[in-house]
């Protein structure tokens, strides 16, 4: 009897062991299963942002293997996004290209551009159209810079501090609810491109030196060409007869080759990515080409795009209109995103908008840089 009670207890004993190790397994499989995100757009986005949550139901939906119908595998998971005003601060005096212009024409190097040149960065005021014409003038003004130098000097100007806004430096404008994006989609492995208004190499440096930098890597950035040639060739119509050599610099001529918005940026996607994007971000008009290639009928997979509106005027320059803009986004197909609203931080803490959007700038009186060497000799 003794002997059939020690069994009974043996066996209770190792059914025992065996239910808490399958308890065991089960609570680590659970830590070590990936639940992607689970928390993710909550930091920065508003709680009861709809944007937000259908941002996390599309991810969810075709991340799922299980879901025949929207699954995506990874290599075909593409987003791009817009740069300025969908993914950094637009609404302040003028864009980042915009006001590194203004600053090397007028303040850093007044004595390497030309007068017309001055002029041209001293007359630009909020509202201004950053149209091709406004490019060339950026192209014009680094003619003669190596493709490092305007590299350099881009991020360089990161440094600077903007009058729109306090405690702010240019570098600083990205909006933390769209890092949190990108960092998101990363994680549940979505290829980014950054695709831009702004000229490709200042796109880069802004880039490199942002929040997503470890997201977006240099050749999945795509933006408005200027010419670049090897030098003592500037002149010349084509680099076919001579070749690069160690120690050889890139140069930019001052020619200009194309701007990166509106039809352009869907040949552009085209282009260097080759396929359709799934997901599009974007902020006006210029960018509803890219939008549109997206969310086109014949993209094999189910896609969305969304369009950043800056109707806040407490944390923003904000001018846009929601019931407007979100109407007419609405009937395009579009998403509309409410910086108001939707955003529940825009900023690092301790950035405020200044009292004034912007101040008037003057041309400066500068010598030729020949002059200037003479009496200093």
């Amino acid at each position: 009897m003794e002997t059939s009670k020690s069994k009974k207890k043996i066996i209770l004993i190792c059914v025992a062991a065996l239910l808490v190790l399958a308890l065991t397994a089960g609570i680590i499989a659970i830590v070590c299963v990936k639940k992607p995100n689970a928390k993710a757009l909550t930091e920065y986005w508003a709680a009861d942002s709809s944007v937000a949550q259908s941002l996390r139901d599309y991810v969810s939906k075709v991340t799922d293997e299980k879901d025949e119908a929207n699954f995506i595998p990874v290599k075909d998971r593409i987003a791009v996004f817009d740069m300025d005003g969908t993914l950094t601060c637009e609404t302040y005096y003028t864009y980042y290209d915009t006001m590194m212009f203004i600053e090397y024409c007028l303040t850093d190097h007044p004595e390497k551009v030309s007068d017309e040149l001055k002029q041209v960065a001293a007359s630009i005021k909020p509202g201004y159209k950053a149209d091709e014409q406004l490019a060339r003038n950026f192209a014009k003004a680094y003619a003669g810079m190596t493709v490092q130098e305007l590299y350099d000097y881009a991020v360089q100007f990161g440094q600077k501090k903007t009058e729109s806004f306090s405690n702010m430096r240019y570098i600083d404008n990205m909006y933390l609810p769209m890092t949190e994006l990108v960092q998101y989609l990363y994680e549940n492995d979505f290829t980014i491109y950054v695709i831009s208004g702004t000229e490709r190499t200042t796109t880069r440096a802004i880039i490199a030196n942002s929040p997503i930098k470890d997201y977006v890597t240099p050749n999945h950035v795509i933006g408005t060409d200027f010419e670049v040639k090897q030098p003592g060739h500037e002149s010349e119509s084509s680099n076919m007869d001579f070749k690069y050599e160690n120690g050889d610099e890139l140069v930019l001529t001052g020619g200009f080759i194309q701007k990166n918005l509106n039809a352009n940026k869907s040949i552009y996607v085209q282009r260097e990515i080759g396929q359709r994007p799934v997901l599009a971000f974007g902020n006006s008009g210029s960018d509803s080409s890219m939008m549109n290639y997206a969310i086109d009928s014949r993209n094999p997979y189910p896609a969305q795009a969304y369009m950043i509106i800056a109707d806040d005027t407490e944390r923003e320059w904000g001018t846009q209109d929601w019931a407007e803009k979100s109407a007419e986004y609405k009937e395009k197909g579009y998403i509309p995103v409410s910086m108001k609203n939707d955003f529940a931080r825009i900023y690092p803490d301790g950035i405020t908008i200044a009292a004034e959007q912007y101040h008037e700038r003057i041309v400066p009186e500068t010598k030729p840089a020949e002059a200037t060497t003479k009496i200093a000799a």
